[in-house]
């Protein structure tokens, strides 16, 4: 093991062998940009995606649901998107045609493209994810993409948890193991970096845990993330969720596209009805 930043790395053997620079390594990982980069591809490229969206009850039956497939064709710097194919069910949209779950109406800003978007800025300067003057969905979009593309550092403006968030320092850092192996992903060598909260936290402690685990898989070679997995749970008694997700990472000629996305939540808050959703999104085809 290493200590670096006050922070234990536990090495596995295959990690000692291979004389890499651990902590160049930590650095890029808490500075990394090639996660959000290889979303931010998806708006420069022409590609068809499966889109899955369920909504359970508290039993775990389907409750409603949307399937789509969908097509992205971009040109001239401006890209747009068909529905080729969509199947609904249940009270995933309301008389009126608006989404009737938060969580839906989440995917659907994420993924779904409305009309034609052009001129868009495409850098992933960490500067550029900013909670300025941005209210409602548009806020709560911005704080999920600061938790989902830089997790482990602090996002303002979320009651109880922004501090907690930041776990690459003291004291969040101590409830918290670092372990980096090298394992095949793919058919690949990857280096495996693992955040995961301590087992023998006492009470207290556990309610300083936001992350569950968060597990990275990266190119040897090039350095970029291939695939993450997150697991994260709090209950803040005005509001609580325990939420898992999955993001594979391909590559296209020279540069990479989130290629699958799972998501898998339960969650409630202040004046709005527990939603329990889980969506898939499958991305192929994919053109430059």
């Amino acid at each position: 093991m290493v200590i670096i930043n006050q922070k234990v790395i536990t090495l596995k053997e295959v990690v000692v062998r291979s004389n890499m620079d651990v902590p160049s390594f930590i650095r890029r990982i808490q500075l990394d940009t090639s996660f959000y980069r290889a979303f931010k591809n998806l708006h420069e490229i022409s590609y068809t995606a499966l889109n899955d969206v369920r909504m359970l009850d508290k039993k775990g039956e389907l409750k409603a649901s949307l399937q789509s497939k969908t097509q992205q064709d971009f040109s001239n710097g401006c890209r747009r998107m068909a529905v080729l194919e969509e199947q609904s069910s249940g009270d995933i949209k309301t008389p009126g045609g608006d989404w009737n779950y938060y969580t839906a109406e989440m995917y659907a800003a994420l993924f779904f493209t409305q009309g034609e978007v052009c001129g868009e800025n495409t850098s992933v300067k960490a500067s550029e994810l900013s909670l300025h003057d941005k209210h409602g969905l548009e806020k709560h979009k911005e704080q999920l993409k600061m938790m989902f593309f830089n997790p482990g550092r602090r996002i303002p403006g979320i009651p109880f948890i922004g501090d907690k968030i930041n776990i690459y320092e003291e004291p969040n850092s101590s409830y918290y193991d670092f372990e980096l192996d090298i394992q095949p992903y793919h058919g690949q060598n990857c280096y495996v970096f693992t955040i995961s909260a301590k087992k023998d936290l006492s009470g207290f402690e556990k309610d300083k845990v936001v992350f569950n685990s968060i597990t990275t898989w990266f190119d040897q070679q090039k350095m970029s993330i291939v695939a993450r997995r997150y697991d994260l749970s709090y209950d803040a008694a005005v509001y609580d969720f325990d939420v898992q997700m999955e993001v594979e990472i391909s590559p296209l000629e020279d540069i990479w596209l989130p290629s699958l996305i799972r998501y898998t939540g339960n969650w409630k808050l202040a004046f709005k009805k527990r939603e329990r959703g889980v969506f898939t999104a499958t991305i192929f085809n994919a053109k430059k």
